[in-house]
């Protein structure tokens, strides 16, 4: 029997899978890391931590399936998307903290560009929009703000990175400095019509080519995990965006297919196969991966609060001690009572993209409980991907025909239930839902020969369960009228 061992480094959380040849969940080693907010809007992680957590569970994950590492075909890679990393070539030593998805302190900087009128070339070239959102922004921040980093930078003693980039920096020792298509094209730095970094992106951003990492095939071998605690080599054979990976571990291997998953944010992907679609509905157009030769995009929108306004109401308001207590809580009241949540904590993503709107409740009256806010706390996910598929559906000429879940709220059976009764077509949750561990191990077990090809993988796919809608149509379109109207109340609250 084969085995691959996933390494999933999330905004929250550093995961290791190990899989076996079927796709079957052998163990799970997971360990949180702090999050540091050193003031209004800004989100950054300690480098160290991310590693450490993440080589530590790996270690974990391998005990507890009672495997060597030389027993492991490949090791599987997929990581929180945009967050950027800055180290000195020579020490491996990181000159900041690592800036996070979710950090908006280029905002001003993304106005600025806009204002020049670039946007439009800027989507052109890289599928993206002019938002902080986006590493490269980021990028230019460090090597503005840090003292010494752009000498540095200029003099090629600097490595960027996304977090794939990291582990691999540090999985091989500092050896290999590489990622895969589907993170590059997260940068804004990246062309993805001819899959290499854009000259004008690096002129428009003053990024120097030389931090830049090479680009390799998201399945594929791009060194061998040499790190002492593994005790063994292992080949590094697969990488991909967390989103990325969740589309393929959900086999979604044809244009149209569609998956959402729900993780700290929600990030729905429609497969669109060897060409990338331009949107005209503000979404992103973005590599899926590059695997057998061939590039395939997908279309994107991006939810940047998902299943972290669950962990708001667990952390911030105490409503709930653990957070899927909240299906517990949503249940007490049989609807929202006309209490609509906003959770523009980090922003408005896709199809707003309003880095200035922010957080609010509104609705309220004397009867309000928790169970009401707990519930608009839900259904303001299933709000914000259902406004996602219309612009998807808008832009691809598809209709969804249903959609596939994944990620840890869509253990949720009320937020599914809802969000099949707002989309009205069936919402479909698989077998297993860590689809985006499963889909950086079918990268890797592909380079690596443990699978045939696609068609042994999209036999592995099993649904476990069928949310079929149920809600009248007038009634989702009265619910959604008062959703759209209680977000305009949320935007441009900042200046």
């Amino acid at each position: 029997m084969a085995y691959l061992l996933s390494l999933d480094q999330g905004t929250t959380s550093s995961r290791a899978i190990v899989f076996d040849g079927a796709g079957a969940i052998l163990s799970v080693a997971q360990k949180e890391f702090e999050q540091i907010f050193p003031q209004a809007g800004w989100v950054e992680h300690s480098p160290a931590e991310i590693w450490s957590t993440q080589i530590s569970v790996a270690v974990e994950a391998l005990a507890a399936a009672g495997l060597a590492p030389s027993q492991i075909s490949g090791i599987g890679i997929t990581n929180q998307r945009e967050t950027t990393l800055v180290w000195n070539r020579l020490t491996g030593k990181p000159v900041y903290n690592a800036i996070v998805w979710q950090d908006r302190r280029t905002a001003a900087f993304c106005d600025q560009l806009r204002a020049e009128g670039v946007e439009g070339d800027v989507q052109d070239r890289t599928g993206l929009r002019l938002d902080p959102y986006f590493s490269g922004t980021k990028l230019r921040w460090i090597l503005e703000n840090v003292e010494g980093a752009r000498a540095q930078a200029e003099r090629g003693e600097l490595a960027f990175g996304t977090v794939d980039t990291w582990l691999i920096w540090n999985l091989t020792g500092g050896a290999i400095h590489a990622t895969d298509p589907s993170n590059a094209s997260r940068t804004l730095l990246y062309n993805i019509h001819s899959n290499d970094w854009d000259a004008e992106m690096l002129r428009l951003l003053g990024v120097p080519r030389s931090v830049l990492p090479s680009v390799l095939p998201s399945s594929g071998l791009f060194g061998e995990a040499s790190h002492s605690m593994l005790a063994a080599p292992i080949p590094i054979a697969g990488v991909a965006g967390d989103q990325q990976a969740a589309l393929f571990g959900q086999a979604c291997f044809a244009p149209g297919l569609t998956k959402n998953t729900y993780g700290t944010g929600c990030f729905m992907l429609m497969q669109t196969g060897s060409k990338p679609v331009a949107s005209t509905n503000r979404l992103l157009t973005t590599v899926a991966w590059k695997a057998g030769g061939v590039t395939e995009y997908a279309l994107e929108g991006s939810v940047f609060i998902g299943g972290a306004v669950v962990q708001w109401l667990r952390d911030g308001l105490k409503l709930i001690r653990t957070a899927p207590e909240v299906e517990q809580l949503a249940a007490t009241v049989a609807d929202n009572g006309g209490v609509y949540l906003v959770p523009a904590f980090a922003g408005l993503g896709a199809p707003h993209w309003d880095p200035y709107a922010r957080g609010a409740i509104l609705g309220l009256t004397r009867g309000a409980s928790a169970g009401h806010v707990a519930r608009a706390a839900l259904e303001s996910i299933a709000y914000q991907v259902t406004d996602l598929v219309s612009a998807m559906e808008a832009d691809s000429g598809i209709h969804l025909a249903e959609l596939r879940v994944d990620g840890g709220a869509a253990g949720n059976n009320l937020l599914m239930q809802f969000q099949a009764d707002l989309l009205g077509v069936p919402v479909v949750r698989p077998g297993i839902t860590e689809t985006t561990a499963l889909g950086a191990a079918y990268l890797a077990g592909l380079a690596v020969g443990v699978f045939s090809g696609r068609d042994q993988i999209q036999k592995q796919w099993r649904e476990d369960r069928r949310f079929d809608p149920s809600m009248p149509r007038e009634k989702v379109a009265e619910l959604r009228a008062k959703w759209s109207k209680a977000v305009a109340r949320a935007q441009s609250w900042e200046e």
